[in-house]
């Protein structure tokens, strides 16, 4: 699934979620940034609003989340008002 691209800070597009079940197809809004402080990459982003993914995952729930230009484990956390999970990452970010 590795393509190769120049590295960026941010990403919005489709992406997939690593489920028991096979792979669940979202879209994400994903931004990072290096933070010299700890000397590592933090990824975060949000996913849009899915019934699939609500019902495979909660709040707290650690995820493989992949791009066209890689994968990495993530976190989801809080909803926003309009149902889209937040996912952050420490590392190699999944774009």
């Amino acid at each position: 699934m590795e393509t190769a691209h120049e590295q960026q800070e941010e990403y919005a597009g489709a992406a997939e979620i690593a489920a028991e079940s096979g792979p669940l197809p979202v879209e994400v809004t994903l931004r990072g940034h290096f933070e010299p402080l700890d000397g590592r990459f933090h990824w975060y982003g949000r996913i849009a609003a899915d019934e699939a993914l609500d019902q495979a995952h909660r709040s707290g729930s650690t995820v493989t989340l992949r791009t066209p230009y890689g994968e990495a484990a993530g976190r989801l956390s809080d909803k926003d008002p309009w149902g889209r999970f937040r996912i952050a990452g420490l590392g190699t970010p999944p774009f």
